[in-house]
């Protein structure tokens, strides 16, 4: 078994690597004048079981790019496999038309991913369950919740604690935390006018007095969860927080979220953290590189992967 990284979360990489207790392979990675990107294996993986961890976030088409260029490489290096370890997929939330003449690019990203030559996906908390079946080749979504729901057990030790999901489209997740912490749920009504920019209407559930906990796959510029963190703020909440897998966090995100009501953001080391998160007070990550080291541990033994989530 081979890990083999490209630039888009290298330290994701190298913790990954520390828990199977196995190095990095060596590749040059670099690009030409005009910013062509160039692959080159410095290590044999003829017959190998490869794994190459790319998020395909900002710069996404860059690294995106990269991640092709590497999987191609690596066919023709003749590995005995290739799979693409993308903690975050980018171009998830293209998962369908949005409107007339309008392209399903999380399909288009799944098709260039399996022509380039991967033969296995494993990412983490697909945008929507769906895009599992725009790939034509085996595709494991693993889930971030354990770590988020463990990390809420040890710093929540309060009985009036409520689960809410920052837009209906997240019931389903936010129930289940709710289920696994044995806490209430409450979900805020929003239309959303046009792309990034949403609207609180209403709030279903009761959080006066409670401990309000938003949760959510992606945050990018924290429009949402400001706005659903106002509405609480306004309807009694005794503190808010959120728990989000994707820290995109583009923008102004990390200042929009600091002078908010939320009291701390929590996201995984899925995208690696810009300096903004980094000197932030209010943004905290959590690593998910033990959980990925293990589904890559189960995937070369041909184990189950599922079973991680019984």
């Amino acid at each position: 078994m081979r890990i083999l990284t490209g630039n888009s979360n290298r330290p994701l990489a190298e913790a990954i690597s520390a828990c199977l207790d196995l190095p990095l392979t060596q590749a040059s990675i670099r690009r030409f004048s005009d910013m062509e990107v160039f692959v080159e294996i410095n290590e044999n993986v003829r017959g190998e079981d490869v794994f190459v961890v790319q998020s395909t976030s900002f710069p996404a088409n860059d690294n995106l790019m990269e991640l092709l260029v590497i999987l191609d490489a690596l066919a023709r290096g003749s590995a005995r496999r290739v799979t693409a370890v993308l903690p975050y997929y980018g171009y998830a939330r293209q998962d369908r038309k949005s409107g007339p003449r309008t392209p399903i690019s999380a399909k288009l990203v799944a098709n260039l991913i399996t022509v380039a030559g991967a033969g296995r996906v494993l990412t983490v908390d697909l945008h929507a369950g769906q895009i599992q079946g725009f790939f034509d080749i085996p595709t494991d979504n693993l889930f971030a919740a354990p770590v988020l729901i463990k990390d809420i057990k040890e710093r929540f030790k309060t009985n009036n604690l409520t689960l809410v999901s920052p837009d209906v489209g997240g019931v389903v997740r936010a129930r289940y935390f709710a289920k696994r912490l044995d806490a209430d749920l409450a979900i805020i009504d929003k239309r959303r006018e046009r792309a990034g920019v949403s609207e609180v209407m209403n709030i279903i559930g009761e959080v006066a007095g409670q401990h309000c906990i938003l949760v959510d796959d992606i945050v990018d510029s924290a429009g949402t969860l400001c706005n659903a963190a106002l509405a609480l703020k306004e309807a009694g909440a005794a503190s808010i927080s959120a728990y989000v897998t994707h820290g995109v966090l583009s923008g102004g995100a990390v200042a929009r979220v600091s002078s908010s009501p939320i009291d701390s953001l929590v996201i995984t080391d899925s995208i690696m953290a810009t300096e903004a998160v980094r000197v932030s007070r209010s943004v905290r990550q959590l690593s998910i590189a033990p959980l990925l080291a293990e589904a890559i541990r189960r995937i070369s033994e041909e184990k189950s992967v599922s079973s991680l989530f019984d």
